[in-house]
């Protein structure tokens, strides 16, 4: 029999598994491919960016409604779902910036903030990792950690000398850093909204690019725009974060399929043959594994 391909998607809080990479993960789902997002904070810190939402009861169970509104993210996309365990770290704000909070995820050392992932890595057994940049997709301590720790649980969960304690050895096979929001996407839903006759959100954004350039460029364009429904229903989940009215939806789903029907990645490490560039994140694997 085939192996089964195996996919874990690293996220800092809940609602970013929903925000980058939902769709690819949704379509792999469809396929019959095992995909477990794995989520690194409760979000506890996190501010409530949906004006609904702002209410005291919320407010006073932000952790508990997070975790619900993950649960039924969760079930929508149709993945697997594990908590690291870690404080929310917070976004800190000010000039200077204050010190995070004590106990925080950014403030543990990487080397005992990778072991429960090396953990949850050698009893899922991932083909393909997905995770975040070393700016962390943008600069939130969070994100940062969430690399530091991908990328130190991809070496460590294959070597037998290291964390011996947490399980057999499993080495994954390729990571990948999302790239969902890059100027050539904007731009494209930009002049797809335009040329529809439609408002824009996304022309201050395109304006004050400079201030944010690509460090890496795309070099894995998944096809996945059947599942960009799937992925607004995810992110509308996620109450607490997304305003269903806001920018978040103001391309459809039928414009975007026409103006940038993928989610994009930049393969960031490769055990195994593929060539560039791909339409696949288990370009390699499959032949690797005989799925």
């Amino acid at each position: 029999m085939a192996e089964t391909l195996r996919l874990m998607a690293v996220h800092a809080h809940p609602d970013d598994e929903s925000s980058k990479g939902a769709a690819t993960m949704a379509r792999y789902v469809a396929e019959g491919v095992d995909v477990l997002v794995v989520t690194c904070t409760g979000g506890e810190r996190g501010d409530i960016l949906n004006p609904a939402m702002d209410r005291p009861e919320v407010k006073e169970n932000l952790a508990a409604v997070r975790q619900a509104e993950m649960d039924a993210a969760r079930e929508i996309l149709g993945v697997r779902q594990e908590w690291l365990g870690f404080m929310d770290s917070g976004l800190p704000e000010g000039d200077p910036l204050p010190p995070l909070p004590e106990g925080c995820f950014a403030l543990v050392p990487t080397e005992k903030a990778a072991a429960p992932l090396v953990r949850v890595m050698r009893e899922f057994r991932p083909h393909v990792v997905l995770t975040y940049d070393e700016n962390g997709g943008y600069p939130h301590p969070d994100h940062i950690k969430t690399h530091e720790i991908s990328a130190a649980a991809f070496d460590a969960a294959g070597d037998p000398d290291r964390y011996p304690e947490l399980g057999e050895p499993w080495q994954p096979l390729k990571m990948y850093y999302f790239l969902t929001f890059h100027k050539e996407r904007l731009l494209a839903l930009h002049g797809a909204l335009v040329e529809a006759g439609e408002e824009s959100p996304y022309l201050d954004w395109i304006a004050n690019w400079e201030d944010r350039p690509m460090k890496w460029p795309v070099t894995t364009k998944v096809p996945c725009g059947d599942f960009f429904e799937v992925r607004d229903a995810a992110l509308i989940a996620h109450a607490t974060q997304i305003d269903p009215t806001g920018w978040w939806f103001a391309c459809p789903p039928d414009l975007q399929r026409e103006a940038w029907p993928t989610e994009d990645y930049h393969l960031a490490r490769s055990l195994v043959d593929t060539e560039l560039p791909e339409d696949d994140l288990f370009a390699g694997v499959r032949e690797k594994v005989g799925a």
